[in-house]
């Protein structure tokens, strides 16, 4: 079974707007767990607009399942991470003023950068991840920075999807089988949805963990957060 690791930044954003401690982030994370969730996403920026880097922090013991932080590893990112050590950290190229996650890692361009934070991470005992798009010259370059695992940066074939174009899976399949052949995990996020969730599972091979924030937790506005949970489950067995 597909893991769900449960991005849970949307939290942190309506706590935020009213400042306080509402919704409680710690007593999600935890409750998310209880429904049944494999782990837990947080991406903190710079800016600290949605997950704060104490709240990063505050995680740690809460966290029983997997722990997954993501983000650009400048040095304030990599000190955060070297001292929590989740499970795994995920590397996106985000620039400081992007809304959200919009383009993988160039694997090629940013090689050798790669390798040497991939070898820091991995020494500290955490597994590695590069979020990346489809390019197969970019999987393969991809494999030679040491990285344990690749997310699929999915939002393509999200607004593809929706359009009724399931060819848009293509470029993804071609990705996962390299990236097997290559001896690469594979986790995928980014506009994955109860709609299209389901379709992705059935078509990338050994598609290890999927990571859900914006669409879940919108969706549990209409369909309550532990069914919504256990609906993603049912579609990742």
């Amino acid at each position: 079974m597909t893991k769900l690791s449960v991005n849970i930044n949307k939290i942190a954003t309506l706590r935020n707007s009213r400042g306080g401690n509402i919704p409680n982030l710690l007593k999600v994370a935890s409750d998310i767990q209880d429904f049944g969730a494999n782990g837990i996403t947080v991406h903190p920026r710079p800016d600290e607009r949605h997950i704060k880097y104490q709240d990063a922090y505050d995680l740690k013991p809460v966290v029983v399942t997997e722990y997954n932080i993501e983000g650009n590893p400048i040095q304030k990112f990599k000190d955060l991470v070297l001292e929590i050590k989740p499970t795994q950290v995920t590397f996106v190229p985000d620039g400081e003023d992007v809304l959200t996650s919009n383009a993988g890692w160039d694997t090629i361009k940013h090689q050798s950068y790669l390798k040497d934070i991939i070898a820091e991470f991995k020494e500290a005992g955490i597994r590695t991840s590069i979020f990346i798009e489809t390019d197969l010259n970019l999987i393969e370059a991809a494999a030679t920075t040491g990285t344990d695992r690749i997310e699929l940066y999915t939002e393509n074939y999200a607004a593809e999807y929706v359009k009724g174009n399931k060819e848009a899976i293509q470029p993804y399949v071609e990705a996962a089988k390299l990236a097997v052949d290559l001896g690469l995990g594979i986790n995928a996020g980014h506009d994955l949805n109860l709609e299209n969730i389901k379709y992705f599972k059935q078509n990338i091979p050994n598609l290890a963990e999927v990571s859900i924030g914006h669409a879940l937790i919108s969706e549990s506005i209409y369909l309550g957060i532990e069914n919504v949970v256990n609906l993603y489950l049912d579609r990742l067995k």
